[in-house]
């Protein structure tokens, strides 16, 4: 079974990659609508 240590380490690592999703989402959202806007 995993020790503490390394389910709080895999936690952490989970809500960075979490935070970062909904941060890229968003932006790579408007980068490609501004990419449309330009092309039409």
């Amino acid at each position: 079974m995993a020790s503490s240590n390394n389910i709080k380490a895999a936690r952490e690592t989970y809500e960075g990659f979490i935070n970062a999703v909904k941060w890229t989402t968003p932006l790579l959202m408007l980068l490609t609508a501004f990419v449309v806007y330009l092309l039409v």
